[in-house]
This record gives structure tokens, C-alpha cells and sequence, in this order.
């Protein structure tokens, strides 16, 4: 496995080793020991998620907060998406900072998003299927989150504006600089 820790102390990219013959391929795609090693510390999955979209959906900018603040490793296991990791973690030196990847069926490439981090994805193939664990429940009373066109942020989702679709939730979530301020 190849793991390259991004601009964001703590956000991982994690690219498997694959293995190919005429009969198809094999990946581990999750591994606890070799997770521990890259974190440095034991990450406990207690919560599975996938979403399925169409072309131009645009999910977040979501976190979870307090007691709730979840870790997530992402993945798609069908179609590609741009997924976006957005550091909100109090005196951060990269506080306000994004990294955006692209996640695809093809690439087998996962993110691991550390806890105190804004998290959405947008769709750019036809269909996706999204996949990600998280170490902690969902909680509706903890949930958080910022427009994802937000002017501050300047996120390229890679696709038209005209061509989003965006639930009417995130379309009115707070700006990130009301974020930043609570």
C-alpha cells in the first residue's frame, strides 16, 4: 500500500496494492494493523455508509461535532468523485485549507479524514456509489456544516454551476466565515 499524507497533518491518501490477472483483481481494501501504523493510533470503525448519485451532485460541506466528531475512510466502488477534505480543527496551521481528490472505481484510491474536518464529494461520472466508514455515530444534534459554493473556500467540484445539484440543506448552510466565527 502506498500512503501519502497530504498538505492537511493527519488526511491520508491511501492507495492499495492491486493485484491483476486474467480472472480479475484483489485489493485489501481495509487493513486495522496497517491503519494504526500510518495514524499512530488504533481507529475503531462502529459505522458503515454509502450513497449513491447521479452526475452533478454535490454532498457537504458535512462534519459532525463534540462528542460526535468522526474520522471517515472513504472510498468509491463505483464511478468516480472529486472528494474534498476541509481543515476546521481549532489552531491548526492549515485551518481554513482544502485538499480535493479524485476517487474512482478505477483508482482504488481512499482518504482518511481525521476528525475536526468539513467533508463533501462531487460527482463526476455518470453514477457513483460512495462508500466510507466512520468512528463514530451519527448524530443529528451534532451536525455542522458550510455552503459548499462558499466564496471563501473557492472549491473546484469540477463541474458547471449550472449543472449541480445540491440538496436545499447545504444550498443554505452557513458561510464559512459565520463558520469561523461561532
Amino acid at each position: 500500500m502506498k500512503v501519502t499524507e497530504t498538505k492537511l497533518k493527519g488526511c491520508f491518501i491511501l492507495e492499495p496494492t492491486v493485484f491483476e490477472d486474467s480472472r480479475g483483481y484483489f485489493f485489501e481494501s481495509y487493513n486495522e494493523n496497517k491503519l494504526e501504523e500510518i495514524l499512530g493510533y488504533k481507529p475503531t470503525f462502529v459505522q458503515d455508509n454509502q450513497s449513491r448519485s447521479s452526475y452533478g451532485v454535490v454532498r457537504g460541506l458535512h462534519m459532525q461535532t463534540g462528542e460526535y466528531a468522526q474520522a471517515k475512510l472513504v472510498r468509491v466502488i463505483e464511478g468516480s468523485v472529486i472528494d474534498v477534505a476541509v481543515d476546521v480543527r481549532p489552531n491548526s496551521e492549515t485551518y481554513g485549507e482544502s485538499v480535493a481528490i479524485e476517487l474512482s472505481v478505477d483508482n482504488k484510491k481512499q482518504l482518511f479524514i481525521p476528525r475536526g474536518f468539513l467533508h463533501g464529494f462531487s460527482v463526476i461520472s455518470e453514477k457513483a456509489t460512495f462508500f466510507y466508514k466512520c468512528d463514530n455515530n451519527y448524530n443529528k444534534a451534532s451536525e455542522d456544516g458550510v455552503n459548499p459554493l462558499d466564496d471563501e473556500l473557492n472549491i473546484d467540484w469540477q463541474i458547471a454551476i449550472n449543472q449541480m445539484i445540491i440538496s436545499e440543506k447545504d444550498q443554505e448552510a452557513q458561510s464559512f466565515s459565520t463558520f469561523k466565527n461561532k
